[in-house]
């Protein structure tokens, strides 16, 4: 096979978008089975968060290792790591998690997964996509997220509730192979020259990472205990699968629109993202009333603005760390992952000692509190390249 400079645009985007799609499904489908799953394995609250806990906390540690491996080794082949081993975790799950430590030490094992997925997908963007539409790129590939979310909802009523939740799961991994697929496409490629040396840290990246991790800890308890009180506020469990289904859509459509809306301006992604936040908490704040009918209002501000800023801000650190795109949006992703790690333990602990209410009030002021950080780390400036 030749090498070329550049893998042609579709394989690029294709790649891209696959990929994070594959590499982040299994912590997302077991968010949205989460009621099937813990009726069976008779699973408490606080026992969902933990399994979803250790797993982003597992993908935060190997979050800037992963960035070092894609900066070494290439994002192609890195990419392909990564959605074999999310797949092989989703057909473990379906014939072998019968208790919840079972459950916990493969989603343990799938977690570097989602580090290497997205961390390769950064760098294919931001070496290879269209400059014109890098914005609205980042946005598609992060609306990865909210995509696994309406799959996992979509799967309750369509699979969980007839076949069964394992079968769900199987599924799941026959689908992420697929991400293989536009990967061959990308043949062999030379990469691109860097001028630093795969290692990046500085004071902005450190505001940005505590910023996204709080954000990240206020949402991430949208994907594994949203089903859970849509039912606990008297909903059906398939308008609970429903409900996670609009939320999903609501965070895919709004992933990408405001990844091209940042391609229409020349700046200000961090200003943008600190409304999203704002947005978010006044969503979450209608869940306080706990009726059902308000659900999908909540739901949708959730996703399409709390939980919508992965691409803005992946697109913005890309586009201001081009030499080390990778290890740069590693930092911030490691945030990302270890929010997603404390949020679940910490909010399913409040709901089993405090309950609902107090836990999305937390939610609330995580994330007006995240808002606040990211327009001070938009004024901080960065260390020179190394």
């Amino acid at each position: 096979m030749s090498t070329r400079a550049a893998p042609k645009t579709a394989s690029t985007i294709l790649t891209a978008l696959s990929v994070s799609v594959g590499a982040v499904m299994p912590v997302f489908l077991f968010g949205g089975l989460a009621v099937q799953i813990a009726d069976e394995l008779d699973m408490r609250p606080s026992e969902i968060g933990l399994v979803s806990g250790i797993y982003f906390a597992a993908a935060g540690l190997t979050a800037i290792p992963a960035g070092r491996v894609v900066e070494r080794y290439g994002a192609p082949a890195v990419a392909r790591l990564a959605v074999a081993l999310a797949a092989a975790a989703m057909l473990a799950v379906a014939l072998l998690a019968r208790e919840p430590l079972t459950l916990i030490l493969i989603m343990l094992a799938a977690a570097p997964a989602n580090g290497l997925g997205q961390l390769a997908s950064n760098a294919i963007l931001s070496d290879w996509a269209p400059g014109r539409h890098k914005g609205l790129l980042f946005g598609a590939k992060q609306a990865s997220i909210p995509l696994c979310t309406m799959l996992a909802g979509l799967s309750v009523p369509a699979i969980a509730l007839t076949l069964g939740w394992r079968w769900a799961f199987g599924a799941a991994a026959v689908v992420a192979l697929l991400a293989l697929l536009p990967t061959i496409g990308l043949g062999r490629i030379q990469r691109p020259a860097r001028n630093g040396n795969g290692r990046v840290l500085d004071r902005r990246l450190v505001i940005f990472a505590a910023a996204v991790f709080l954000s990240a800890s206020s949402v991430t308890a949208l994907g594994p205990f949203l089903t859970t009180y849509a039912v606990h506020t008297g909903a059906s469990e398939s308008f609970a699968g429903i409900n996670l289904t609009i939320g999903g859509l609501a965070g895919v459509i709004a992933r990408t629109g405001f990844g091209a809306l940042a391609d229409r301006r020349s700046g200000g992604e961090f200003g943008l993202i600190a409304a999203m936040l704002l947005g978010g908490a006044a969503g979450l704040a209608t869940f306080l009333f706990g009726e059902p009918w308000l659900l999908p209002v909540g739901t949708a501000a959730g996703f399409a603005l709390g939980w919508a800023w992965p691409g803005l801000i992946n697109y913005g650190i890309a586009k201001r760390y081009p030499d080390t795109p990778a290890a740069a949006t590693s930092i911030t992703q490691t945030g990302v992952f270890l929010g997603g790690a404390a949020g679940p333990i910490a909010f399913g602990l409040i709901v089993d000692h405090f309950g609902w209410t107090t836990g999305w009030t937390c939610s609330i002021i995580g994330l007006t509190l995240a808002a606040a950080l990211i327009l001070i780390g938009s004024r901080v400036r960065p260390a020179p390249a190394r």
